[in-house]
């Protein structure tokens, strides 16, 4: 069987979008919940920052809906950006590193580094799709291994947006990352030079 066959690699993709779905949706809503309730300002401020990255996850979703090449890099990215964003901060850190109640910054605690291995798992496995980035879109559909890549933001789109275009789904995908293209050269050329690692900068 090759490497690339896709009734292998086909259920594969499929457990990491929904390893995706549960690490970088369910339980950090499920923390962020949980925090505010307790009126834990560190966790939801940490989260806060959390969502704004993550969202390229989102994005990515949306871009491969219309099978657009840049989805494969931008998803690729948003797993380099996630566990940046969770451990970046120091006096974050140094904030859930005296929190209570306990159980709490030990669930915080957990979910973080497992959602750190994952991304680093993820972007491991991940790494063969990146020629899928290189080609035309035309390329990419009629591509085996890209067309894997595809398959669960097409069942995406058929259970949230059954009606919807998926030009149109591309669209807002792309306005989407050119939002967050700006707003992350903000940050890294204004924002990180005037605060540093500092989030209440």
């Amino acid at each position: 069987m090759s490497l690339f066959d896709e009734s292998l690699w086909s259920p594969l993709v499929w457990m990491d979008f929904r390893l995706a779905v549960l690490f970088t949706v369910i339980l950090p809503l499920v923390l962020l919940v949980w925090a505010f309730a307790k009126n834990n300002e560190a966790i939801v401020r940490l989260f806060g920052i959390y969502w704004k990255v993550a969202s390229l996850l989102m994005i990515s979703v949306y871009l491969m809906i219309a099978s657009l090449p840049i989805a494969f890099l931008s998803g690729f990215l948003a797993r380099v950006l996630i566990p940046i964003s969770l451990w970046f901060w120091v006096d974050l850190n140094d904030e859930i590193a005296d929190l209570q109640p306990l159980l709490l910054k030990l669930s915080f605690r957990s979910w973080r580094w497992a959602a750190t291995i994952y991304c680093a798992i993820g972007l491991l496995f991940q790494l063969p799709s990146l020629q899928c980035a290189a080609l035309p879109t035309e390329a990419v559909v009629e591509t085996s291994l890209c067309r894997v890549w595809l398959e669960p933001p097409w069942g995406y789109q058929a259970i949230f947006h059954p009606n919807g275009s998926p030009q149109v789904l591309g669209f807002l995908g792309i306005t989407g990352l050119t939002i967050y293209l700006l707003y992350f050269l903000y940050f890294c050329f204004i924002r990180l030079g005037r605060s540093g690692r500092s989030a209440m900068g």
